[in-house]
């Protein structure tokens, strides 16, 4: 949810997400990697996006900003969501990149990442189920989601959402969500697909070097 009243940037590097999970999950893996100085918000899903850039402008110290990532869900269309942010962006006079992965800018340094893989379409949740396929688990939650597709007229809407719930609750916690299995250690943030998505939230690190040289 977009804040009512400008807040202060805490940190020199903003690292916004669609929701509480994107925002729960992006916190986990930044501090993994041992990156501490990121602030990391929601937006208030893709309808928000444009509101937040041009209240982020109003915040105190804005100034001392660096860095700002933008996470979006490719959901069907990886090209569209790209487009989508980077209008939004330009909306609000911040520089833009020519593509999903890339990080552009001097005074504040831009980045856009489209979930799951920066040009493929899906979602947060297809990343986090290419990093888990060689658990044990999947080849049950394979199983499950055959017989449901045998049994059920119509398939789950969201199925990747699906199927990562149905690995979750394989897990000796069955009732945490996404972005709290993040928390708890449950993705193997060594996963070769996390490998690029990881390089991208590194990246962000050159905005202090490059501010500080």
């Amino acid at each position: 949810m977009i804040p009512r009243s400008p807040l202060p940037l805490s940190q020199p590097r903003l690292l916004i997400g669609e929701g509480t999970e994107d925002v729960r999950f992006c916190q986990a893996l930044l501090r993994h990697l041992g990156i501490n100085d990121v602030q990391v918000e929601p937006y208030g899903g893709k309808a928000g996006l444009r509101a937040y850039l041009h209240a982020v402008r109003l915040r105190p110290d804005f100034g001392r900003l660096r860095a700002l990532a933008i996470i979006r869900d490719a959901d069907t269309n990886a090209t569209s969501a790209f487009h989508s942010v980077r209008d939004a962006l330009r909306a609000n006079h911040f520089v833009t990149p020519e593509a999903s992965g890339q990080w552009v800018g001097d005074e504040v340094r831009v980045g856009v990442w489209i979930m799951p893989d920066a040009h493929s379409a899906g979602m947060l949740e297809d990343l986090c189920l290419a990093a888990v396929q060689q658990d044990a688990a999947m080849v049950c939650v394979a199983e499950y989601f055959r017989c449901v597709f045998q049994s059920q007229p119509t398939p789950p809407n969201h199925l990747a959402k699906a199927r990562i719930h149905a690995w979750l609750a394989s897990r000796a916690e069955t009732d945490v969500r996404l972005g709290e299995a993040a928390e708890k250690g449950y993705w193997p943030w060594a996963s070769v697909a996390f490998i690029p998505f990881r390089t991208f939230l590194q990246d962000i690190e050159e905005a202090q070097s490059a501010s500080s040289g």
